[in-house]
């Protein structure tokens, strides 16, 4: 098969190279893409070096089976006819596409035949707060419809690129020299604090990052009686978001029901024996696949379940997620 990656050279780009490498896709072809800045600069892959093209309009993606593009929703928009123009599967990572109804948003461990009908050869990744989410959700939703959530994220810096990355480091640096403390991919100073704003504010008071989180769970989960009120905040940590949940089901569940069906989930892993010191985390997470599950309880203020997820959002908040979808349309050609 032949794939191309779009967006090589960023924090996703890198990503979804390492989950390709270690990965069981028989990948006959890879061709790498990004700016005028990082073409000619070149990426190791499976033993031999791979030099990254630039993305122009000229740019031939004929013989490509799939591009996966993470290069932000303006290239998505302005590439995606160039992309997809000689029948290529585009698997975006962008918000550009999210929401259009003749494109499909998917999770494959939820909604991966979805991905089979691709009108537009689109097929678009969700939010990574999103995937963190639903993929805990769908366990519940499966025993009884969940009709409310209320959650708080708790996302890394990874969530924004890879120079806030190392903005953050430098940061810690600064404060450790005793230096004025400088900040420019984040609104305020991300170390040692927090910051109670991810995405741009909209005239309901909710940040674009929070209206994410509502809009796709319905249209992932296939429900749009599913509600959903979110508070999205940046923490100083490298990589890996986390989430506490809150989520109301038709019907009550009991802590069996509920702990049975995580441990039974594909793509969770269940962590929780508080006794023992035992629930999920950020730095363990971060670098694996799966979506852990934790500190579950019954939610003592109304009729739910209350409990904490951990992943790398990186990982299967958007470059595992995206080869996954690969892999659900090889299955089921």
């Amino acid at each position: 098969m032949n794939i191309a990656i779009v967006g090589a050279g960023g924090a996703v780009g890198r990503e979804i190279l390492n989950v390709l490498e270690g990965g069981a896709l028989p990948v006959d072809n890879l061709r790498l893409f990004g700016s005028s800045r990082s073409a000619g600069s070149k990426l190791s892959f499976r033993g031999r070096e791979i030099e990254i093209e630039e993305l122009t309009p000229q740019s031939d993606f004929s013989g490509v089976d799939y591009a996966l593009v993470s290069a932000g929703g303006d290239v998505s928009r302005q590439f995606a006819g160039v992309i997809t123009r000689h029948g290529t599967l585009m698997i975006d990572n962008s918000s550009a596409f999210r929401m259009d109804d003749d494109v499909p948003l998917v999770v494959p461990e939820i909604n991966g035949d979805d991905a089979l009908n691709a009108p537009r050869r689109i097929v678009a990744n969700p939010n990574c707060t999103t995937i963190q989410m639903v993929v805990a959700l769908a366990p519940l939703h499966r025993l009884s419809p969940v009709c409310r959530v209320h959650v708080a994220t708790y996302q890394a810096a990874s969530g924004a690129g890879a120079e806030a990355m190392r903005e953050l480091e430098r940061q810690h640096a600064q404060v450790a020299a005793g230096e004025p403390v400088e900040h420019s991919r984040f609104a305020h100073q991300l170390a040692y604090n927090l910051i109670p704003h991810i995405d741009v504010f909209t005239e309901n008071g909710y940040t674009r990052e929070e209206m994410k989180m509502h809009n796709e769970t319905k249209k992932i989960m296939h429900d749009d009686r599913i509600e959903v009120s979110a508070t999205c905040v940046r923490v100083p940590v490298m990589r890996a978001h986390s989430e506490a949940i809150w989520a109301e089901t038709e019907h009550e569940l009991t802590l069996e029901q509920v702990r049975r069906a995580f441990a039974d989930a594909p793509g969770v892993v269940l962590v929780d024996d508080p006794a023992r010191l035992q629930y999920p985390m950020p730095l363990p997470a971060a670098g694996t696949d799966p979506v852990y599950v934790g500190r579950i309880r019954r939610d003592i203020s109304g009729r739910g379940i209350s409990f904490w997820t951990v992943s790398d959002q990186l990982r299967k908040g958007a470059a595992l997620n995206a080869v996954q979808i690969i892999e659900y349309v090889e299955a089921h050609r």
